[in-house]
């Protein structure tokens, strides 16, 4: 009798596995009702209050809907990044399952390829509401010509890099049921100092300048620059949009960001075996 040879098992190519893990982590998502609700209504409702209580004229004819709009992407985008982010990992990290995938033969690096595809994903959902929501409810001006790609790069990079830092940030906390008391409050510093919800202009000199460390500011600068006239470019720290430097900074953010992780990312909480 003669004993074949054992099958190979084929494995699949990491361009499939990174397919298959985005999918899960898209998936995952949309069926938690309560995020998807936070993360994508959240901004929208704030669109819909402030809007319609704080009705002054900025200058240049640009009333306040049209100024905050750049605003409220800011914070989706930090909603669904780094803040999302943090608080979905340190969940996932004290339930187990980062420890249950750090076990299986998939490769570490497609959690975080996951991650960061289902960001996108929510970020262009969000920002897709957003503009739904602010052109029939108050007639926002949208970006033209080549301010559509100068929107699309400073979005993407701004969504790379705070999803980098929210990966990072998960790491502060203790664990799960902690994630949200920490994390919250640092996102919603941020977005206050940066000129996410006033004129950055209003913001105290020493507080514009810690908030310009962080990629958030730069990204709510990059974000004025396609919704409002270059009149307004007057009112910035530097009295011009500065897009150079809006790209170096988040583009610096993603390595530094990339850098954290690395240094700081913990598959088990703290104490734990």
């Amino acid at each position: 009798m003669t004993v074949g040879a054992p099958e190979r098992t084929t494995l699949p190519s990491l361009g499939r596995v990174y397919r298959t893990r985005a999918g899960v982590e898209v998936k995952e998502f949309f069926r938690q009702r309560e995020s998807v609700v936070f993360t994508l209504v959240f901004p929208v409702v704030l669109l819909l209050a402030l809007g319609a209580v704080l009705d002054y004229d900025l200058g240049a004819g640009v009333d306040f809907p049209q100024y905050f709009m750049a605003g409220v992407i800011t914070a989706g985008v930090v909603g669904s990044s780094l803040q999302n982010m943090a608080i979905h990992i340190a969940g996932e990290r004290s339930d187990g399952t980062l420890k249950s995938l750090a076990g299986t033969p998939m490769p570490k690096s497609a959690y975080f390829v996951g991650k960061v595809v289902q960001v996108l994903a929510v970020t262009a959902a969000t920002v897709a509401l957003l503009l739904l929501v602010g052109v029939a409810v108050y007639g926002i001006d949208l970006p033209s010509g080549t301010d559509w790609l100068t929107f699309a790069w400073v979005t993407v990079l701004g969504a790379a890099a705070c999803t980098l830092l929210g990966i990072a940030v998960s790491s502060l906390a203790r664990n799960g049921r902690s994630a949200s008391a920490t994390v919250t409050p640092l996102a919603l510093v941020l977005e206050f100092v940066s000129g996410v919800f006033l004129p950055f202009d209003q913001v105290p000199g020493w507080l514009q300048d810690l908030a310009s460390v962080f990629p958030v500011t730069w990204l709510a600068q990059g974000l004025r620059s396609v919704f409002l006239p270059d009149a307004l470019a007057a009112s910035e720290p530097a009295g011009s949009w500065e897009l150079g430097r809006v790209a170096l900074v988040l583009g610096a953010w993603c390595v530094a960001g990339l850098v954290l992780c690395v240094l700081t990312f913990r598959w088990q909480d703290r104490g734990t075996g």
